[in-house]
């Protein structure tokens, strides 16, 4: 008993272990009973799975106002929002990563499930290292917001990325020079046993593989983008890393279904970009303006209108233009 009410991160054990509790079982629901056999997920499954996402995502919400009080539950509501708009930015990486490989939809739930356990791993590490800096250096939160504004400037201006660039990544080169790879797919298996140039059997890694790490880097990319978004939020680790699990949790499973309209969306990035140089701003601005942050309210308020605006936009611009062959 002393153990569970004992705080870590300044919570108690028991509210950390009961989250991580309700993750495992999403998690073991979605592999072992809802994608036991490997199959192609279609728009309908795909948008059902995601309002249940949704759903528990919203009802976690609902336990930290109980728990925690309304300041802390619109930040979490906040976080979580901001996290999801934030992260559909990679379903285009994920599509492109997809496509340089060749992975057919049949075998893209397995990539993304695994993936997700990586993003728990590396999401807890990150947020737990930017939670013992900000409560240490206060001014920390100003190099974030500085970097948040410089990486929205930059998102605003850039380029769209292509699935050459996927294939020219330093980083698949560099597992290609390392690692025995197999020139085809071989089910789902990530590795298989087959000869090597030599005539040895020795274990291979498949294209699968290959996917399933590129996508855990790209998700370490936005997670410099993001964990420091919700910071600039709230500086409470059980709300920034429980709000950044839910909404990834439920954007894999929505990706099927945006995968099918994602050209429809050309215009989200530019949004994205606003938001990330409104979030950094504020945490400047606020000071100056005597007060201690902004309140969560107003930035949810105003996350709802950009995003609005960029979704809008986007399928306003799009109503024309008829999807790609990829």
């Amino acid at each position: 008993m002393e153990f569970l009410l004992a705080e870590w991160l300044g919570k108690p054990a028991w509210m950390w272990l009961g989250f991580m509790g309700v993750v495992a079982a999403l998690l073991a629901l979605d592999l072992g009973v809802l994608h036991r056999k490997d199959h192609e997920i279609g728009v309908r499954e795909s948008l059902a799975l995601s309002a249940m996402y949704i759903a528990i995502g919203i009802g976690f919400g609902g336990f930290v106002w109980w728990e925690l009080g309304q300041q802390k539950a619109l930040e979490y509501v906040t976080g979580f929002a901001i996290e999801k708009s934030l992260a559909m930015d990679n379903v285009f990486v994920i599509a492109m990563i997809f496509g340089a490989f060749s992975i057919p939809r049949l075998y893209q739930h397995r990539v993304l499930f695994w993936g997700i356990l990586g993003v728990i791993v590396l999401r807890a590490i990150m947020i737990a290292a930017g939670a013992a800096l900000v409560s240490r250096y206060e001014w920390v939160l100003y190099v974030f917001a500085a970097f948040l504004i410089f990486t929205g400037v930059k998102m605003f201006t850039a380029r769209h990325e292509s699935e050459q660039d996927i294939a020219d990544n330093r980083i698949l080169a560099w597992l290609r020079r390392h690692l025995p790879v197999t020139e085809r797919l071989h089910g789902h298996a990530f590795f298989v046993r087959q000869p090597n140039a030599a005539g040895r059997i020795s274990l291979h890694a498949t294209p699968l593989f290959l996917a399933l790490v590129m996508i855990e880097f790209a998700d370490l990319v936005f997670a410099v983008d993001s964990v420091p978004a919700i910071f600039a939020i709230t500086t409470d680790p059980y709300i920034v890393y429980t709000s950044n699990i839910f909404a990834i949790l439920g954007l894999r499973a929505l990706y099927f279904a945006l995968a099918a309209v994602i050209h429809r969306f050309a215009y989200l990035k530019q949004a994205l970009a606003v938001l990330l140089i409104f979030i950094g701003g504020k945490v400047i601005v606020a000071p100056l303006m005597g007060l201690e942050k902004v309140p969560p309210a107003m930035s949810l308020g105003v996350t709802a209108v950009i995003l609005a605006a960029g979704v809008a936009y986007s399928l306003w611009r799009t109503r024309t233009d008829a999807p790609s062959a990829s």
